[in-house]
């Protein structure tokens, strides 16, 4: 379940730098971090990818309810 959360966070990065670089042209992860061929960016562009793959297994797994908790 933590995984899970932290894949949603990241994924979630992902996105909204992805929506700055498509609407304003501007990478914010680069940015912050030295570019985007820094090591940094480099390892977090990986992570949110990463984070995409372990979010494609969400899709397809059964919802837990309060009740099997």
């Amino acid at each position: 379940m933590i995984m899970d959360r932290i894949a949603l966070v990241l994924a979630i990065i992902g996105a909204l730098n992805w929506g700055s670089v498509g609407i304003f042209k501007f990478d914010l992860v680069a940015y912050l971090f030295g570019g985007a061929t820094s090591t940094v960016s480099r390892i977090i562009f990986t992570l949110v990818g990463l984070a995409g793959i372990w979010c494609i297994s969400l899709l397809f797994r059964e919802r837990e309810t309060a009740e099997n908790m």
